[in-house]
């Protein structure tokens, strides 16, 4: 096992849900943490739910590549490094059939394109200080293949492809490459009321975000010869249709 105390973290779409929970339990664990999101309010909560002051979060989209670039540029001016990327940023989405053609591209470029621009990045820094590892939010939707997700489980089952392929390309310089495949998560991403998510978690139907995050601490705290590749994490009583 190693330590999280000083390392580098960028976690993208740490403002909600899981990459909320995500940064305040690496602030915990002594992580220097940058993180960004779209909207202002709820990337000052997050920021405060974590103790962090307002240099470790920025206001960006995941799917702008110049937005990207600003982000990157404050990684390196303000942790100057990274470490460790924790990919977070994702959107739900409908059916394909139910969704405008802007909505669904919008989708896939947050999701899936989104995750491969910062892991590009990410790994330029990562191979220029001899190592550092890559962890994405994937999704049981991959396995699963419940009706209404096909756009959603797209975008994860690429994620996961490309996390099974990266891994082989940079294991010889020191990288690693992880996903977590959560279950259903009570967040804003789900269509229910924040009531009926605390009535399924109490079903256990549904997990609470910090349990996805305790997941993502486990898988970057596994020493350096440690590849958690996989890890799938769902409640006892997960709907799978």
């Amino acid at each position: 096992m190693t330590g999280l105390q000083g390392k580098r973290v960028l976690v993208t779409g740490g403002t909600t849900g899981i990459g909320r929970a995500t940064v305040k339990l690496l602030a915990d664990q002594g992580a220097r943490v940058l993180t960004f999101g779209r909207h202002e309010a709820e990337l000052q909560a997050s920021l405060a739910n974590a103790g962090l002051p307002a240099q470790a979060g920025l206001i960006a989209d995941v799917a702008d590549r110049n937005g990207l670039e600003v982000v990157f540029a404050a990684l390196d001016e303000r942790l100057g490094g990274i470490d460790a990327l924790v990919a977070c940023a994702a959107l739900g989405a409908d059916p394909l059939a139910e969704m405008e053609e802007d909505d669904w591209r919008y989708v896939v470029e947050t999701n899936l394109v989104g995750y491969l621009a910062c892991a590009d990045r990410a790994l330029r820094r990562m191979e220029a200080q001899g190592g550092g590892h890559l962890l994405f939010v994937g999704s049981i939707s991959t396995e699963i293949k419940a009706p209404g997700e096909s756009v959603y489980a797209a975008t994860k089952g690429g994620v996961k492809a490309f996390a099974e392929t990266l891994r082989k390309e940079v294991a010889d310089r020191n990288i690693r490459v992880s996903v977590i495949e959560p279950g259903s998560v009570g967040s804003d991403m789900q269509p229910c009321s924040p009531e009926e998510q605390r009535e399924a978690i109490s079903r256990h139907e549904m997990l609470y975000a910090e349990e996805i995050a305790e997941a993502i601490v486990f898988a970057l705290t596994r020493s350096e010869r440690c590849d958690v590749l996989n890890l799938r994490i769902e409640p006892r009583l997960q709907k799978t249709a």
